[in-house]
């Protein structure tokens, strides 16, 4: 009777495991850590304008990561971390968002990321690219909602000029966008892939290019 209780229990025991395991597999599959849904998939989205609006808040998982945020800030000192605080060491914009004499962007941030050794445990790597440098100020999304950020970007007064298929181009393939999904050793990256976010923003554009309210 007692072996008998006692498999009864194994078994509940394995069943239970298992589909907590299952179940485990099936949130994964349905919200995949740090990934972007395919701009196919809002095929199924009848309303077009709602369509758009659902691609461009998938868009948004990229647009609002501290990744971009921090070099989109709303002051004239960029912001670090996934905490977004202000740089340090203390640094301003510049007239060309590149820095000020003295202390420029290229002091620190060379070509490429460079791998740091035997410094703080917090610090694994300097984040660099050739061209790296703030947002224009007229370009800052700290603190705005998405359905703001989305009205700024489709106007040229304040998305650098770009007409909406300069903005597909420089989503999909401008080099320091690009650094976001290859930020260093110690830094998350921004989610999905640099090609499924252009698409997206490709697909949002072809759809109306509809913002959140």
């Amino acid at each position: 009777m007692k072996s008998n209780i006692a498999l009864v229990s194994v078994v509940a025991c394995i069943a239970i495991n298992a589909a907590f395991a299952i179940s485990n597999i099936s949130l994964a599959q349905d919200s995949p850590a740090n990934s972007l849904k395919p701009a196919a998939s809002f095929q199924s989205i009848a309303d077009q304008q709602q369509r758009s609006v659902a691609i461009f808040e998938e868009a948004g998982k990229v647009i609002q990561h501290p990744r971009c945020v921090n070099c989109h800030p709303a002051t004239d000192r960029p912001l670090q971390s996934m905490s977004m605080h202000p740089h340090q060491p203390p640094v301003t914009r510049g007239e060309a968002g590149m820095g000020v004499p003295g202390m420029m962007c290229n002091t620190c941030h060379g070509p490429e990321n460079v791998k740091v050794v035997a410094q703080a445990e917090t610090i694994k790597s300097i984040p660099g690219n050739a061209n790296w440098h703030l947002a224009p100020i007229e370009m800052a999304w700290q603190g705005k909602s998405l359905g703001e950020i989305c009205n700024q970007i489709k106007d040229p007064q304040r998305n650098g000029g770009m007409s909406l298929e300069k903005l597909i181009e420089h989503m999909a393939h401008d080099d320091l966008v690009g650094w976001g999904w290859h930020p260093g050793e110690g830094r998350e990256p921004v989610p999905g892939t640099q090609a499924e976010f252009g698409e997206l923003i490709r697909t949002w554009v072809e759809t109306g290019a509809a913002c959140p309210s």
